[in-house]
């Protein structure tokens, strides 16, 4: 046999004894393994409110995990989540929150094939937790209903269980808008979305998701949801710190910093003044959180609306009878209200 053809037989051997499930993606990308497992950390603030939502803020914490449990010949990943946390708002709910289930997904077009990991709201979504890492800078690609670009292949995204604190990323971006029309309210929605990958395996590593909405009278809030893993089966690689440019060599003038900050305290004072005359001729601001995302926008499984209008697991709303007049407490702000009314006089919501 001469040396070409010996050489031709290893190569084919070495083919035939490779596992199945170890085979390489025909479009050279990571392919998932039964076992890759990340855990994160997740924060959700509303913030910023504007005209009714003056004042107003909610803030959730949840802490979550996705797992790929089973991979088939054909190319569809089994997997499960799992996710709990808290929420809380500024006129006083607070509750915790937890879930969890299976779905499955395609290593080969990156779509849900059953279930998802509580993606509602979207149509034919893509998974958000894994892309194509072999994408160059400047390719395109979509997460959920999201559009986004490859903005660098070798980004550095903080990580405190780095040794040198940051991590190397695939950094993607996305930008776009929706109408709004849920339980916050209609709103115009622009968001822009950041998302960080981890080159070896295509994972998610990180993300923040800045949204702003508003309608045409003055209503409005920010949206910011930002996501970190805080554990991962598939090793991440150190990256060095971003350079930080060097300070100009023209210095200001001593007297330059005393008349800024007398500037900046002055326009802070103003700021709380106004804050606070606002809040004397509005009403309360909007209690809810939205139920569900829209078509291209919260970036990954929402969670729960923090207020639930009948909870399953407290006991029915008990009536008080004050002189033979029928009164109810209000289901966001406990007043005793009329029964026969249809909004609360004290904060304004709706008596369902």
């Amino acid at each position: 046999m001469s040396s070409a053809s010996s050489w031709a037989a290893l190569a084919l051997l070495s083919i035939l004894l490779v596992p199945a499930g170890a085979a390489p993606s025909v479009t050279g990308h990571y392919v998932p393994h039964a076992g890759d497992r990340f855990a994160y950390s997740e924060t959700i603030f509303v913030t910023n409110g504007t005209g009714n939502y003056s004042s107003y803020t909610d803030a959730g914490y949840y802490n979550g995990s996705i797992a790929v449990t089973a991979v088939q010949p054909n190319g569809t990943e089994s997997a499960s989540y799992a996710a709990s946390g808290t929420y809380h708002n500024s006129l006083g709910a607070h509750y915790p929150w937890s879930e969890s289930g299976t779905f499955s997904f395609s290593a080969e077009t990156f779509l849900y094939v059953a279930g998802t990991d509580n993606q509602t709201g979207y149509t034919n979504p893509l998974v958000w937790f894994y892309m194509n890492n072999s994408l160059p800078r400047g390719a395109s690609f979509s997460l959920l209903n999201s559009p986004m670009t490859v903005v660098s292949t070798d980004h550095p995204f903080p990580m405190a269980s780095s040794s040198t604190g940051y991590v190397s990323t695939i950094l993607a971006e996305g930008n776009g808008s929706y109408q709004r029309n849920d339980a916050y309210g209609k709103f115009t929605a622009n968001y822009n979305w950041k998302a960080y990958f981890d080159p070896g395996t295509g994972y998610i590593v990180g993300y923040v998701v800045t949204e702003v909405d508003s309608d045409g009278v003055g209503d409005g809030f920010t949206y910011t949801d930002t996501l970190t893993d805080t554990a991962t089966t598939f090793p991440l690689t150190p990256a060095p710190a971003p350079s930080t440019s060097s300070p100009s060599s023209s210095s200001s003038p001593s007297w330059l910093l005393p008349v800024v900050v007398i500037g900046v305290v002055v326009i802070v004072l103003l700021v709380i003044a106004l804050v606070l005359a606002r809040r004397r001729r509005r009403g309360p601001a909007l209690p809810r959180h939205p139920t569900m995302p829209a078509p291209g926008t919260m970036p990954t499984y929402a969670p729960p609306a923090p207020i639930n209008l009948i909870p399953r697991d407290q006991p029915a709303v008990q009536q008080v009878v004050i002189r033979e007049t029928v009164k109810v407490p209000c289901q966001y702000c406990g007043t005793l209200i009329d029964s026969t009314l249809t909004t609360c006089p004290q904060c304004g919501a709706a008596r369902t």
